[in-house]
């Protein structure tokens, strides 16, 4: 159970606790909760309360007996009986379910409407009856005075299904083009539709006329989302709520046109559902991250509830201060709020717990189970147990039990305890050690040439004024221990780094050639005069594109910037080449190394033994270490693949840009228009070849269908025929 305050207000969340794996069997998960004291003590309201995938609706009978859920996959409903505090029965669609409805006072009655424009009636036993509407529905109400259901959907019609006659009445006809809602009021059952163009219709089932019109958008002109009517709801014979797909609630009295109170969730994402609770004068509104409690006179919120996933649905126990989510995950969400009434009957025990719960962090982790890559997994030295019941694959690695990871990280580093708390020691002693020469130093421990880097941008006079009055990564929390642990300390031996330092200096020499060229800008007029000379049509592609003429076009056409930059490609180039020859230089000395370590290890004795001849003669030993004996090492391909790994991972244009002076394929050309030239030959016999046996297979593919088209003649039949 887990518990949140806000204003004062205590939420009880009581289907958080510890996950369990869902891998186990239901035989394990029981013996694993009742071997820990914390698991014993975790309150499982409605056992198995959850879906499959994902849960899309949910509802309370009127007899607050039983709790109905649809969700998927694959798609069903799920029938909960409060007295036992369990599932009752489950049933599949063929289809996902949009809405339902509750047409008795237990489950024995239930309408489904489904999103392929199927309309299923349920009886106690199972299904009924099937039917489907002219168009894609999305909500439809009950109307108890005469048995109609009325459904609203993609298009102007009010559908009515008489389900004492078991057929379709003649539909009502809005003004809207698309309805998203409809309510049917409780007390004089007057009936009201939401409609895409932000209007709220009220239409009399006595009369089958409209009543009224009450435009919800006019009252909300500075909205960026148009505010379409997408919730409804009737605290009473007199008033109403109305939710918008802008994220806003109006409450209204019917009897005006002006709105009472106008709530904004600011999330500016469209109400899903609105709920009352007259007791506490309270207004329940969800949308898809938040659900707020808010009182209805004031507009002064009470609490909310933020969602991990998106929330769907949500249904409340009346004269109660508890309700059920629905969401976008498994789990259905069971929340109990004191202030908003008492606990139920059927779990009125929760009075006296809450009064003695306190708050504790519930992770959303397997607590028993450690995640492990497949890299960590060889650190430890187990990945032999790949394939076993101690190992389960899940995403990028593995789960495997704590208890086995903390001998392995034992035996594998059984120092790393005592360098962890002497690093905890020296930490806290620092803290606490006070300088005798109090010195303001605004750079940190660690990265200090990264900190200076990140000060001298946001100093940067050319940044503009949104860029300069951004925050800081040395002030932003999230990044604090990238410069306060030494963990994160950058390391500049490492092969990583070293294969990028050409690019990061490059990175520096093209940000401050472009310092200077901001300093030195040549005057507007010569600039205009340059724009302004006319450009003599060519003929010559070599002219069009750039390509040098002669030397002295070359020299006329290339300026210092062209000449400049060909300068710092090379160097680019140069250092490069320059780091992949240093890091395989490197390999290779560790390789040798490891090769001569071997070789020591095997022994003092430098020769083989010596051989006899046919003739009976010995010949002389040879040495192992001769020029005709060659080692090699078994890691080769390794070093090769993490090589090609290497460049696989550098930009295309410095790939291109080594190859190129390897292989005489690429060419530079050393202009802006395309500076990089390709040659490559085609081989027309071995196309000719291709498209010759393409035409011949189209052929032979063309004849088998006429001859499966053609009748044999000798299946025909003659009959003979006598005329009389």
């Amino acid at each position: 159970m887990f518990v949140n305050e806000v204003n004062d207000v205590k939420i009880y969340n009581l289907s958080a606790g510890k996950s369990v794996p869902d891998w186990l069997t239901d035989r394990r998960k029981r013996s694993q909760l009742m071997k820990k004291v914390d698991s014993r003590r975790q309150i499982e309201l409605i056992q198995d309360f959850d879906m499959p995938g994902v849960c899309t609706s949910i509802r309370m009978s009127p007899d607050q007996q039983f709790i109905l859920a649809t969700g998927t996959y694959k798609p069903r409903v799920k029938c909960f009986e409060v007295s036992n505090l369990s599932i009752k029965f489950e049933r599949c669609f063929d289809s996902e379910v949009t809405t339902f409805e509750v047409i008795s006072d237990d489950y024995s009655k239930l309408v489904f409407l489904q999103c392929d424009r199927y309309v299923e009636i349920h009886a106690a036993h199972g299904r009924h009856y099937r039917l489907r509407i002219p168009r894609f529905g999305r909500d439809m109400k009950y109307h108890k005075p005469s048995c109609d259901m009325f459904i609203v959907g993609v298009g102007r019609d009010i559908y009515r299904l008489n389900l004492e006659r078991g057929q379709f009445l003649q539909p009502y006809e809005s003004d809207a083009s698309c309805l998203n809602a409809c309510e049917v009021n409780p007390e004089h059952h007057l009936l009201t539709v939401g409609s895409k163009e932000g209007t709220v219709e009220a239409w009399d089932p006595r009369t089958k006329q409209r009543c009224a019109t009450l435009d919800v958008a006019m009252k909300l002109p500075g909205v960026k989302v148009f505010p379409s009517v997408t919730a409804l709801k009737f605290r009473n014979g007199l008033q109403m709520g109305v939710g918008t797909a802008s994220g806003h609630v109006l409450l209204y009295d019917i009897r005006s046109r002006q709105p009472l109170l106008i709530k904004d969730h600011l999330n500016k994402v469209p109400i899903k559902r609105l709920a009352f609770n007259p007791s506490q004068n309270a207004v329940y509104s969800l949308d898809e991250a938040t659900l707020k409690l808010w009182d209805e006179q004031t507009g002064k919120q009470i609490a909310y509830v933020e969602s991990t996933s998106s929330f769907n649905d949500f249904c409340t126990i009346p004269d109660t201060g508890m309700f059920f989510l629905a969401q976008e995950d498994v789990k259905m969400l069971t929340y109990y709020v004191p202030a908003m009434g008492p606990a139920p009957r059927w779990c009125s025990f929760l009075d006296n717990l809450t009064e003695e719960i306190e708050s504790e962090v519930v992770e959303n982790v397997y607590d028993d189970y450690q995640f492990v890559t497949q890299k960590e997994l060889e650190e430890l030295g187990l990945e032999h147990l790949i394939g076993s019941n101690l190992l389960k694959g899940y995403m990028h690695g593995y789960f495997m039990d704590v208890r086995l990871y903390n001998k392995a990280k034992a035996v594998v580093e059984p120092f790393a305890f005592d360098r962890f708390r002497k690093e905890k020691v020296r930490q806290e002693i620092e803290s606490e050690r006070k300088s005798r020469l109090q010195i303001e130093s605004k750079l940190p421990k660690v990265n200090k040439e990264l900190a200076l880097k990140i000060m001298d941008e946001q100093a940067n006079p050319s940044n503009s004024a949104k860029q300069r009055n951004m925050p800081s990564l040395l002030q932003d929390s999230r990044f604090k221990a990238m410069f306060e642990n030494t963990d994160f300390a950058i390391n500049k031996e490492a092969e990583e780094y070293r294969l990028l330092a050409p690019v990061l200096n490059r990175l520096d020499k093209s940000k401050a050639k472009a310092i200077k060229q901001r300093i030195e800008v040549a005057p507007v007029a010569e600039l205009h005069a340059e724009e302004a000379q006319p450009r003599e049509d060519s003929d010559n592609d070599e002219d069009l594109f750039g390509f040098e003429k002669s030397e002295g076009d070359s020299e006329a056409s290339s300026g210092d910037d062209a000449s400049s930059d060909d300068e710092d490609r090379r160097e680019y180039v140069k250092e490069m080449k320059q780091a992949y020859k240093q890091v395989k230089r490197q390999r290779e000395e560790e390789e040798e190394a490891e090769q001569d370590d071997d070789e020591e290890a095997d022994g003092p004795d430098d020769y083989a033994a010596p051989i006899a001849n046919g003739n009976g003669n010995i010949n002389n030993p040879a040495p192992r270490n001769s020029a005709n004996f060659k080692l090699t090492p078994l890691d080769t391909d390794r070093g090769n693949s993490e090589a090609e790994q290497r460049i696989k991972q550098a930009s295309l244009q410095d790939r291109i840009r080594v190859m190129s002076s390897l292989e005489g394929n690429v060419t530079n050309v050393g202009r802006s228009l395309g500076n990089r030239q390709m040659t490559f030959e085609v081989n027309k016999e071995k196309k000719a070849q291709y498209m010759a046996k393409k035409r011949e297979a189209e052929m032979k593919k063309h004849r088998d269908e006429r001859r499966g088209i053609v009748r044999n003649i000798k299946s025909l039949r003659l009959k003979r025929v006598n005329f009389k």
